[in-house]
């Protein structure tokens, strides 16, 4: 689709311009007569140009749409009337855009999950298949409710995620900073001096000299070095399937991280893949979709293989316990659902125990890292003192002597 900047008029003779999303002039001709317009001029947007505008729907944006949904679902009010009326509280100016197309669509004939699906930048397949399960089931409310829970977990848990790490980096590049400050210089005026005294040098001075003198003649490789080898590593791991899982699978041996990343993923899987069997959607279909959202190809790989038993005639928790990957408690609960006939209740808890499992383990983490890089701050000016003092020490003592 074509991006196009319109101005148009509507019945009572005002005029009207925005932007909207159109195949060709027809097309938008047609999209603004199901809206009440009719059009006057129109452009197409320069792709170039609007590729740095803030084409981005948030977390808190989807929360805010399947919140007022569900309410005005609850309501008895019509789909139609509920997009008109979230078109004009977003202050997002892209959602906004993509809500007039997607009620023009709606307009035009199509179910809502259809209009939906249609922006696949916005709305996810999970998003999408959830909410043609609740029109097939006349659900939709619900299924607007358990969303808005769902991706307001989903922002909390990312939100604590940056809380966690802001301080680790802030700590992080202060290091840099006065390690950089030292090497470049603090240590070569004293360099000077030490050299001046005109004695052998001991092992940890040369080696302090040696990295003075390469962060001075060197500056621009240690900071170009860096960012090329994440360029490299990006782009292998995007390219190479091979590489993504093996990084995947680094990810997750990793001692500390790794182990919070596990619980993470599992709580996601667990929480989608309740909500999608709650909604009604089948197991073998709600597997395949958690393979796209768990965001791992390892933990994906071993859904597919538990998928492929489940369709051979194997029970789920059979399956999820060959594939030898997931954790016993989460085979233990999902035993306990088929028995109980409550799977979805078993995965929620799940998901309950895996959040709170993360929040402490976030917060242990997070009282561990303080420590340590002070510590090791601690020890680099220890090192560099010591290497610069040491010698000017030794020097006093041969004039006592």
């Amino acid at each position: 689709m074509a991006t196009f900047d319109y101005r148009a008029i509507d019945q009572t003779g005002l005029h009207a311009k925005g932007q909207m999303d159109a195949l060709n002039e027809a097309d938008l001709e047609i999209r603004l007569e199901r809206m009440g317009l009719d059009l006057i001029t129109f452009k197409e947007t320069d792709k170039s140009r609007s590729a740095f505008a803030k084409n981005r729907v948030t977390n808190r944006d989807l929360v805010m749409f399947c919140f007022q949904l569900e309410q005005l679902t609850t309501a008895g009010v019509p789909i139609l009337e509920g997009l008109s009326d979230l078109q004009e509280s977003t202050s997002n100016p892209y959602f906004q855009k993509v809500l007039v197309a997607i009620s023009a669509e709606v307009e035009g004939g199509k179910l809502l999950s259809e209009a939906l699906a249609d922006h696949p930048d916005v709305f996810d397949e999970v998003f999408v298949s959830l909410v043609n399960a609740g029109e097939e089931t006349g659900q939709l409310a619900i299924v607007f409710d358990n969303l808005s829970n769902t991706l307001k977990w989903q922002d909390e848990l990312f939100s604590q995620t940056k809380r966690l790490l802001a301080y680790p980096a802030f700590v992080f590049v202060v290091v840099m900073v006065a390690v950089t400050f030292l090497m470049i210089y603090l240590v070569p005026e004293m360099v000077k001096f030490i050299n001046s005294l005109g004695q052998e040098l001991p092992l940890n001075t040369k080696i302090l000299i040696f990295l003075s003198d390469a962060f001075v003649n060197y500056w621009w490789l240690f900071l170009t070095l860096p960012i090329v080898l994440v360029v490299f590593l990006i782009t292998w791991v995007r390219s190479s399937p091979d590489a993504r899982y093996k990084f995947d699978y680094i990810k997750l041996k990793l001692p500390v991280t790794g182990e919070i990343l596990n619980k993470i993923i599992m709580a996601r899987f667990a929480r989608y893949f309740a909500l999608m069997y709650q909604t009604g959607i089948p197991v073998l279909q709600a597997i395949k979709i958690c393979e796209k959202i768990v965001g791992n190809r390892v933990i994906a790989d071993a859904l597919d293989r538990a998928h492929g038993q489940i369709n051979a005639g194997d029970s789920m928790s059979e399956s999820f316990r060959n594939v030898g990957l997931f954790p016993s408690l989460v085979v233990r609960m999902i035993k306990v659902g088929e028995n109980s006939g409550a799977l979805d209740k078993s995965l929620m808890n799940i998901s309950y125990f895996y959040d709170r499992d993360v929040n402490e383990s976030m917060q242990k983490m997070l009282k561990m890292i303080e420590p340590m890089l002070t510590v090791i701050l601690g020890l680099i000016l220890a090192f560099i003192m010591f290497s610069v003092l040491g010698p000017v020490y030794d020097s006093f003592s041969y004039m006592k002597i």
